[in-house]
Order: C-alpha cells, then structure tokens, then sequence
C-alpha cells in the first residue's frame, strides 16, 4: 500500500513550520518530493517528520 502524500502546505502545519522551511528542507537535502500534482510537490509525512526531526537536532528551523 502506498503512503498518503500530501502539500507543501499541509506538510508544513504537520510539522508546525512555515511552507518555506519545507522548500528550504528540500534545498538541503533533508526532504525528498515524492510525488507532484500539478505543479505542487507532494511529500510523503513520514519524510517530513524524519526532516523536522533532523532539522531541529542541529537547531535549524524556520
């Protein structure tokens, strides 16, 4: 069965960070696009979870 994937944006309330912490996530590496919908990137939330966890242990948030 495949995960749910979802918005930039929804990703971004799930982790309590701004949509532009996620494109900058992407940036470095810390999350990958795993689907798109149209021109929107869609992410899976496990990932954005792993990417928030990652991101916080060295104190960069957004």
């Amino acid at each position: 069965m495949n995960p749910a994937l979802i918005t930039g944006e929804a990703a971004a309330g799930e982790a309590a960070v701004s949509p532009a912490t996620i494109r900058k996530w992407v940036q470095l590496g810390h999350l990958r696009v795993a689907g798109r919908q149209g021109r929107r990137s869609l992410y899976r939330l496990e990932d954005v979870f792993a990417a928030e966890r990652s991101a916080r242990g060295r104190g960069a948030t957004g």
